[in-house]
């Protein structure tokens, strides 16, 4: 028989460094979760990733045990990376902060694409760069589905 499910939590966490300080103390306490547990099951996965922004759900049951997936990092902080850029524009419309090239939209779109709700590479594509010019960030060069 399943467990029955009480609550999920959503918490961006950094890879490697998940601590019971807040925001994940409060947020796991208040739910009843074993803090320390989930602190150590989850650096212990992500040791390969120090430093890296995760986004993970925490699906916590009736009688407080708990699971949890840890999904890619968001495609924003993918996109600072690619361009080298701390942050992206105040004013997007306006002022272009950097800028990537379509080879380097095409990677972060197939690193996150388990976590989009798209179906094809070109569909991903075009979410990222969407994400990429809501940040401030221009596509450079032409789009592989315009030739």
């Amino acid at each position: 028989m399943a467990k029955e499910i009480e609550t999920f939590i959503k918490l961006q966490v950094k890879g490697g460094a998940a601590n019971p300080a807040p925001p994940i103390g409060p947020a796991l306490g208040a739910k009843g979760v074993n803090i320390m547990e989930f602190c150590k099951r989850f650096n212990a996965q992500t040791q390969d990733k120090p430093g890296k922004t995760l986004p993970v759900v925490i699906t916590v049951f009736k009688d407080k045990s708990f699971e949890f997936i840890i999904k890619q990092p968001p495609v924003a902080i993918s996109l600072l990376e690619a361009s080298k850029k701390e942050k992206g524009s105040s004013v997007p419309n306006r002022n272009k902060v950097g800028s990537v090239n379509w080879e380097q939209v095409q990677k972060i779109a197939e690193e996150k694409m388990s976590d989009l709700n798209c179906f094809t590479i070109d569909s991903a594509m075009k979410m990222v760069a969407g994400t990429a010019r809501s940040m401030g960030l221009t596509v450079e060069g032409k789009a592989p589905w315009a030739n």
